[in-house]
């Protein structure tokens, strides 16, 4: 895709897509759990920012690599009324001293990133000593026929979304870096299977 495809209309994509009120739903099950100093990697256009408990959080910071999205995440910063630092920065290199933060928050954001491993390597960096990993992700799906469909369709999907991949097991990669404590798995009760396998949950450094 051109450079103009993803400046222009994949931030808009992200926006409607990832900000809709079935998104909503599963934020709801890990964005509240944040407390004290949190990092959210991958801010996108802010979606998460009207689901923190301000009685348990006492700065966010946010990093998005998108001016775009950065845009955008201010303007919803704005209506959120929410402290938060908006960074540009990259998954893969956090511009962070290690054990910053006491949350790390991850939502849809583990599909784009150039490099999985290094993204939570990182998160896992800067986390506290006893500090808590929040995720919220889609990827490869448990049944054999629908991760058929997501190898398929997932070259074009990319090009499309923004470099989201389908096919990224979202546990097997978290547990690299972190135990998971807790964990929920299951497709979205609407939408496409191919791309509705959701996971989400908390973890600690292991």
């Amino acid at each position: 895709m051109t450079s103009w495809y993803r400046r222009r209309v994949v931030p808009h994509i992200i926006r409607l897509g990832c900000g809709c009120a079935l998104m909503d739903e599963y934020r709801q099950q890990v964005v509240p759990r944040a407390r004290g100093c949190v990092l959210e990697i991958g801010l996108g256009a802010g979606a998460n920012l009207r689901h923190y408990d301000r009685a348990k959080v006492t700065r966010v910071t946010g990093i998005e690599p998108s001016p775009e999205l950065r845009a955008m995440a201010a303007h919803a910063q704005r209506v959120a009324r929410l402290p938060l630092e908006i960074v540009d920065a990259a998954g893969e290199a956090l511009p962070f001293a290690a054990a910053s933060f006491d949350t790390v928050l991850c939502t849809f954001t583990l599909c784009t990133v150039d490099d999985v491993g290094r993204t939570l390597a990182e998160a896992r960096r800067v986390l506290k000593p006893g500090g808590c990993f929040l995720f919220c992700e889609h990827g490869r799906a448990p049944d054999a026929g629908v991760q058929k469909w997501q190898e398929r369709i997932e070259p074009a999907w990319k090009r499309v979304f923004g470099g989201c991949h389908l096919t990224r097991p979202v546990r097997g990669n978290i547990e690299r870096c972190f135990s998971i404590q807790d964990w929920t798995g299951g497709y979205q009760g609407r939408g496409l299977r191919i791309a509705g396998w959701l996971e989400w949950g908390a973890a600690t450094a292991g």
